[in-house]
């Protein structure tokens, strides 16, 4: 039994791969975006009200969270509307939220869902910084690294394989779901994922930021005092899902040529 389990698991694995049109990278879907969609969004209204959403009234943070987030999201829209690949987006309803949190932290989930803790705030320092964080978190929901955890998962515990229904009023789909994008199980500033969908985020979100007019060399300094908060305390890269950060900054180092010839600044405090 568990010879076919796994046979049929390896052929549903390949039939399953597509080609995901922001990375350009082969990735396993077995969820529908408009039911992870619709999962994320239930999850999102759950957690706000659980929780202190700062009023984007008067508020300069709040007001800059939306600010920054609203020119990223018109960004990457603009982009792939440009590249014929609008449809990357469908079902994308941008909210940005400023939590009351001491957590470094902030996440966005698939549909545009995003919120920012007040922790971050002083770690980012500047707009720029902050966007260097959003863009390499709206790139884990347009790039479908959720999606693509989740089906790992999946495959891994039989779901689909074995004439389970893939649906999202099933108990162990909704488990997978809770596990991945339930604020409760994210980490740091970032979601959990596997370092090679760090490094895509880092890449492709340092381009999103730069689009969006902020500029690139920000993310520098930022991961820079994010290394230092770890107080040289942190593990080493191999025995963690997270990229340690002077090989993140390396890479974003690499990455800095590419995300210049998309940067033109605006009047921001950019």
């Amino acid at each position: 039994m568990k010879r076919i389990l796994l046979a049929s698991a390896i052929i549903l694995s390949v039939i399953s791969c597509s080609r995901n049109p922001v990375t350009g990278r082969k990735q396993l879907s077995l969820v529908s975006e408009d039911q992870l969609q619709q999962m994320a969004l239930t999850e999102y209204k759950t957690f706000l009200s659980q929780n202190k959403v700062v009023s984007n009234v008067g508020n300069k943070d709040a007001e800059m969270v939306r600010r920054v987030g609203s020119r990223i999201a018109k960004a990457i829209t603009d982009y792939y509307n440009t590249q014929g690949k609008g449809d990357i987006l469908k079902g994308y309803n941008w909210e940005f939220n400023l939590v009351d949190s001491k957590e470094v932290n902030a996440w966005c989930m698939p549909g545009g869902k995003v919120v920012v803790y007040t922790g971050l705030l002083p770690v980012t320092q500047n707009e720029a910084a902050l966007a260097i964080v959003l863009g390499h978190e709206i790139t884990h929901a347009v790039a479908k690294h959720g999606n693509e955890r989740m089906s790992q998962e999946m495959v891994a515990q039989g779901i689909g394989v074995a004439g389970n229904v893939l649906t999202g009023n099933n108990p162990q789909v909704n488990s997978i779901f809770n596990n991945i994008y339930a604020p409760g199980s994210q980490v740091a500033v970032l979601l959990p994922n596997s370092r090679n969908q760090e490094y895509e985020a880092d890449h492709f979100g340092l381009l999103f930021a730069a689009m969006a007019g902020y500029n690139p060399r920000e993310a520098i300094p930022f991961w820079q005092r994010m290394q230092a908060m770890s107080g040289g305390s942190q593990q080493p890269e191999f025995l963690s899902t997270h990229p340690a950060d002077a090989n993140r900054i390396q890479r974003l180092q690499g990455y800095m040529d590419e995300a210049l010839k998309y940067y033109k600044p605006v009047n921001s405090k950019n």
